[in-house]
């Protein structure tokens, strides 16, 4: 598969930065450009509690706006069971682990394992 553009890589960058930083746990970043039109790459991260996966999100898009890009939206973030942070080129899912195990978004994204850009298990 063709390398990914310039700006998703960028902001792919920017979100894993973002996630390390606050210690998200099980970061897996997914190619999806070959089974959607939506967005290039979709990255999936757990939180530990509702405040901790609030704290990942808002600090993806902290990270994001400082370095002049701005994000297209977020949703769930008051309840804080998953937030769904949306950069264009680049969806980010920041759940609670029970969340992120009953809608398993990994198989439902992955239709082979050559999708997988990276996973990071901290």
């Amino acid at each position: 598969m063709n390398p990914l553009p310039h700006e998703s890589k960028q902001l792919v960058d920017l979100a894993q930065h973002a996630l390390e930083e606050l210690k998200a746990k099980d970061v897996l970043v997914l190619d999806v450009r070959s089974i959607t039109s939506l967005t290039d790459v979709m990255i999936i991260a757990s939180g530990t509690s509702t405040r901790h996966v609030k704290s990942l999100a808002d600090n993806v898009s902290k990270t994001v706006k400082a370095a002049g890009l701005k994000p297209l939206g977020m949703e769930g973030e008051r309840d804080g069971d998953w937030v769904l942070i949306d950069l264009a080129g680049v969806i980010v899912h920041v759940m609670q682990p029970a969340t992120r195990a009953f809608y398993d978004l990994e198989r439902l994204w992955t239709p082979g394992a050559s999708n997988h850009i990276t996973q990071n298990k901290s």
